[in-house]
């Protein structure tokens, strides 16, 4: 599957990308849960709440590419988080991998997240999805679509899903970027971050995905 799909908003990645099927170091799930995330202020979708907000950098300059790469980034010095690229070459802009429901490979997932407290909780969450499917530093850059790749996404036909405010975010955090299927158990409970102001009504339109 071509890229090319992902050159588009980011809402609208994130609404393909859900779904998808990933497979990561002897482990296949399905992507239950995603955000999308935007750019700079002077670009087509400006957001405060991005990590490119502010411009390219060392650690976000994946997320300026060509849409299809993976941009891994660690989370509270703890969590390894990992993003797909999408928008134009040169446009930032990206989908958070939020949750998975586990396919295939659950032995290995228990081995790297033997705290997990049940099978839906084994990919639960973007640090933990990371974790249970063996993403590493070195993941950064690389190709989902390539398949010679160490993390390839297949994407599947568009399901239907239910959307809201994305988690934890202090800032834009009234866009209902978020995009999950409902009847998965792996998807995440919503929690506001406590630096987020109150909630705004009306302020962003829905975009036709």
């Amino acid at each position: 599957m071509s890229a090319e799909i992902l050159q588009t908003h980011p809402v609208k990645a994130a609404r393909r990308l859900l779904g998808a099927t990933i497979e990561s170091r002897g482990v296949s799930a399905l992507i239950v849960e995603v955000e999308a995330y935007g750019g700079v202020p002077d670009g087509p979708w400006p957001d405060p709440a991005s990590h490119s907000f502010r411009g390219p950098t060392n650690r976000n300059r994946v997320m300026f590419g060509p849409a299809g790469h993976l941009y891994v980034y660690l989370s509270h010095g703890i969590h390894l988080c990992a993003n797909v690229v999408c928008g134009p070459d040169g446009v930032a802009g990206g989908v958070l991998m939020r949750a998975a429901a586990i396919v295939d490979g659950a032995p290995l997932c228990w081995q790297r997240r033997p705290t997990a407290r049940n099978e839906a909780g084994l990919a639960r969450g973007p640090g933990n999805l990371g974790a249970a499917l063996g993403i590493t530093p070195g993941d950064n850059g690389v190709d989902v679509f390539s398949a010679a790749g160490p993390v390839r996404v297949m994407l599947n036909p568009k399901r239907k899903a239910q959307s809201g405010p994305r988690v934890g975010v202090s800032v834009a955090a009234d866009r209902p970027w978020r995009f999950w299927l409902p009847e998965y158990p792996e998807v995440s409970v919503y929690r506001r971050s406590p630096r987020a102001p109150q909630p705004e009504t009306g302020s962003y339109a829905s975009i036709d995905a």
